[in-house]
């Protein structure tokens, strides 16, 4: 029988959950939101809600649930071939293409961009970003003291100052919410839901999942339906706390273009905000925090990553791969924070709806006994539109990459397709394609033992 499992435990693992996922994409995104959605609020702050904290959650439930030992084991249960190209795509995603390099463009962005003349921008960002992936290699070659160190101390300080600024600017309001702007006018929450992809936090809780589980096995939990249990009420902990923090960021951002103006990204923002309240030491304060806290996600981020490519790719050493990823993402973050968010729109729309339809056919497994074939045909049906959903985005990111086959299909699933227009078009094919596949095992259980 498993031991009663205490509030202090559910709150553990949860602040655990909450460290793993509030990163800094967590901050930018969400103060930016705010800026463009002005008095549609709390429809944007909803959507964005949905994929930013629900998805990630049920990600982590899934892993919990399906008893898998990794994403690629889960991935498998769709096809082999899908089992070693998702993880990989996903791991450069969340690792050295895009999440990695915006760990040193946010605390740029934050703490000396604003203070170094334009012409100058790219030189200050080049040495800064030297700099900080020579640490972050350092350190990853054997991270377990300085995520020790940076964890205890230096992400409670961030915290604190994060909900310092938060108070404040409740007490002291920077102004009144403004009209919004561009989607946010008529479509707010599935403009929320979709930049609530930016944040990556799904795509990582399939990758981190395993880590999760592992910590509530060592606190003496090892039946399913405990664990399950566990990872709930911890989930729901964490959850509340990143709600929590996620609507005053946001409000921060909608009160804040009177006093600020508006900026091209949300770092940008973030700088204006503290300086605002605290002054030039605000903002340096602010960003000495960042740069620490980014610090621990980077060394993680690189630390993960290189195991999994190791694993992937055993004839290249950990240790080779730590100085690659650190490499490889040096190189991505000297595109600067605005271009990083630019180019993986395209990658995060095309890998979203296959992780949202991964965990959601996990979590209702049990419903058609994990066949593999229903797991096949609705990955095949939502990769159809899900391709299409990246080039839209892509050409959406880059004018001229217009390809007019492409575009043939996308005015197709326009007309056919529906909630294809919200980014949701993947949804019936994804249906469809469990149905299918279930009917199809059914048949081939039937051709193997008709009586």
């Amino acid at each position: 029988m498993q031991p009663r499992v205490s509030f202090s435990t559910y709150a553990l693992i949860g602040t655990m959950l909450f460290g793993m996922f509030f990163g800094a994409g967590n901050l930018i995104f969400p103060i930016q939101l705010g800026q463009l959605a002005g008095t549609n609020f709390w429809l944007a702050l909803s959507g964005f809600l949905v994929t930013a904290i629900g998805l990630p959650f049920l990600g982590i439930l899934a892993i919990g649930l399906s008893g898998s030992s990794g994403l690629r084991d889960l991935s498998n249960r769709v096809h082999p071939i899908f089992g070693f190209f998702f993880p990989l795509f996903l791991y450069l995603t969340i690792g050295p293409f895009f999440a990695i390099p915006r760990t040193a463009t946010v605390p740029f962005a934050v703490g000396i961009e604003p203070y170094v003349a334009k012409d100058h921008v790219t030189l200050f960002l080049g040495i800064f970003s030297l700099v900080f992936f020579f640490i972050v290699y350092y350190f990853s070659l054997n991270p377990a003291k300085v995520m020790d160190v940076i964890g205890k101390y230096l992400t409670p300080a961030f915290l604190l100052f994060l909900f310092i600024l938060i108070i404040i600017s409740f007490i002291n309001p920077m102004g009144s919410f403004e009209q919004p702007q561009g989607e946010y006018v008529n479509n707010a929450f599935m403009t929320g839901f979709k930049e609530g992809y930016n944040t990556m936090d799904a795509l990582a809780s399939l990758a981190f999942g395993i880590v999760v589980i592992s910590a509530i096995k060592n606190q003496g939990i090892t039946d399913i339906k405990s664990i399950a249990k566990t990872t709930w009420k911890s989930g729901i902990f964490a959850m509340v706390l990143m709600m929590v923090i996620y609507g005053a960021i946001t409000y921060m951002g909608s009160s804040s273009v009177q006093a600020v103006g508006a900026f091209e990204n949300g770092g940008l923002i973030f700088a204006a905000v503290a300086e605002h309240y605290f002054g030039s030491f605000g903002g340096v304060l602010l960003a000495v925090i960042i740069v620490l806290a980014c610090l621990k996600t980077s060394i993680g981020l690189i630390t993960s990553c290189s195991e999994f490519f190791h694993e992937a790719f055993p004839k290249v050493s950990y240790k080779q791969f730590v100085f690659i990823l650190c490499l490889v993402s040096f190189v991505f973050a000297n595109l600067g924070l605005s271009k990083i968010i630019q180019f993986a729109v395209p990658v995060l729309m095309f890998l979203y709806p296959l992780a949202i339809v991964l965990i959601l056919l996990t979590l209702a497994a049990r419903f058609f006994r994990s066949r593999s074939s229903v797991y096949l045909v609705s990955i095949i049906l939502t990769f159809f539109v899900s391709i299409i959903d990246g080039y839209k985005a892509l050409v959406a990111s880059i004018p001229g990459a217009e390809v007019s086959f492409l575009e043939s299909i996308g005015s197709f699933y326009q007309e056919v397709l529906p909630f294809y227009e919200i980014g949701l078009g993947w949804l019936l094919p994804a249906i469809v394609g469990a149905v299918l596949g279930y009917i199809l095992s059914i048949n081939e259980k039937y051709q193997k033992d008709p009586l």
